[in-house]
């Protein structure tokens, strides 16, 4: 899928700063879990919320113990089949639950660079499915570099990456403004919009 310097540029940051962008990229596509959820009555859209708070909470709070197996093994649960569903919205729910997985994943193997890779494209692979899906048909990477949903995308991971690489050391003021910003803002990757 598209390759970006944001992610050669991920490994010049700590693991702190790994986990709050994979986590801040979650919170971007949880909405379109969610969605999903409500549409087609399955699983519970909020265990997704609930698992993210549980890694945001990590991330502020200093030694909070969280057993990541146990909440690994309940998600994967929550992990809805493409062959199960005729709609469109199954395909960025499972984006949301590759990407909570990689974080779940990094949060138990304290490896994190590979990890934020990963979710950073998944996020992307969500935008440029929805592009292709709507002018039916396949693009090269080339025209998807030049989609403005796909630069947008780009963009806010960038500006993610920004924020978190002018930190010297982990700066809970900006973890939580990060987290308040698209928590509230409630918006996804491409464009759905939670309303609880």
């Amino acid at each position: 899928m598209l390759r970006n310097p944001i992610h050669l540029r991920l490994e010049k940051l700590e693991s702190w700063q790994h986990v709050t962008f994979m986590a801040c990229l979650c919170e971007r596509m949880y909405p379109n879990y969610w969605a999903f959820c409500q549409q087609t009555g399955f699983g519970d859209g909020l265990l997704y919320r609930r698992l993210l708070d549980l890694i945001w909470e990590t991330l502020l709070v200093k030694d909070a113990k969280v057993n990541f197996d146990l909440q690994l093994e309940k998600f994967e649960e929550a992990i809805p089949s493409a062959d199960d569903y005729d709609l469109y919205g199954v395909y960025p729910a499972i984006d949301a639950c590759v990407a909570m997985s990689e974080l779940l994943h990094s949060r138990l193997s304290g490896e994190t660079v590979m990890h934020a890779v990963a979710v950073s494209e998944a996020s992307i692979t969500t935008v440029a499915m929805l592009e292709m899906t709507q002018a039916e048909r396949e693009m090269t990477d080339e025209e998807l570099k030049e989609n403005p949903a796909v630069i947008d995308e780009w963009d806010i991971q960038w500006e993610i990456f920004r924020l978190l690489s002018e930190c010297e050391e982990r700066d809970v003021e900006l973890i939580k403004g990060l987290r308040s910003d698209l928590r509230e803002a409630g918006i996804s990757n491409i464009g759905i919009n939670f309303q609880q």
